[in-house]
């Protein structure tokens, strides 16, 4: 579970998240939505502590993550993995490497066990195959599938994602959904992730919260978002409908 109480955060004089106290469960697919500017990656940097936050806290369970000094915070984060719009995988270095990475850096396994761990992770996600591959010979959906398989090889509690199918095509899209959905389930990890899809609400959905004007204006699930009594939500949902049709035309 990750809990936000009352969050404020500001840059440069202008508030961008406004009072949000949110709780996001374990072993679920939590969603933010909004629209481009709402604050929606502010409040999913803020919960990983990538942007700190001026009022409020921030629980990881019960420990009170905000609250924490540098060294404490490094504890957490290694229950943590996080995959970036782009994938953001080192382009100099193979799949096996790149996936391998987390365990170098925080763990003191031998090599054997890694490599374990590694194609393990690399099997989970339909990669077996893709060790000594470079991302520069990898297709977009391999790309983020090689990133999911980076964010879980520390076996995390909690996994972020920040727009996980942008780029992608709607058939791609719906494996990466799934595959994070199934990999939630699976390991029961709280799972929050960003996003502006609405395939990907109503595949994976399971608790949706919609950022407005920096404040928290919705929340509820994929079940009953459709029938929401909300203008600003309809308008989201709508306006994000024909934009996904418009282009699916175009390609």
């Amino acid at each position: 579970m990750i809990k936000a109480q009352n969050i404020v955060k500001s840059f440069e004089g202008r508030t961008v998240l406004k009072d949000i106290s949110v709780e996001f469960g374990t072993g679920q697919t939590n969603l933010i939505i909004g629209r481009s500017g709402s604050g929606k990656t502010v409040l999913l940097k803020s919960l990983v502590g990538l942007h700190e936050v001026d009022e409020g806290t921030i629980y990881y369970d019960d420990v009170c993550f905000s609250q924490l000094d540098f060294k404490a915070r490094k504890q957490i984060r290694k229950d943590v993995g996080m995959i970036f719009q782009g994938g953001a995988l080192l382009d100099a270095s193979t799949v096996e490497q790149n996936v391998k990475l987390p365990l170098d850096l925080f763990t003191d396994q031998t090599e054997e066990e890694k490599m374990e761990r590694v194609n393990y992770c690399l099997k989970r996600v339909n990669l077996e195959n893709a060790n000594k591959l470079y991302p520069s010979e990898l297709s977009g959906g391999m790309i983020k599938r090689a990133a999911i398989a980076r964010a879980i090889v520390m076996n995390p509690r909690y996994l972020f994602c920040d727009e996980p199918n942008s780029g992608l095509d709607p058939q791609t899209s719906i494996v990466i959904d799934n595959l994070i959905h199934d990999i939630t389930k699976e390991y029961n990890i709280t799972t929050i992730i960003n996003t502006h899809d609405m395939n990907s609400v109503m595949e994976i959905g399971e608790k949706i919260v919609f950022i407005y004007e920096g404040e928290k204006w919705w929340e509820g699930s994929k079940d009953v978002i459709l029938h929401a009594d909300n203008k600003e939500l309809n308008d989201f949902v709508f306006a994000s409908a024909m934009a996904k049709r418009a282009k699916s035309v175009i390609r």
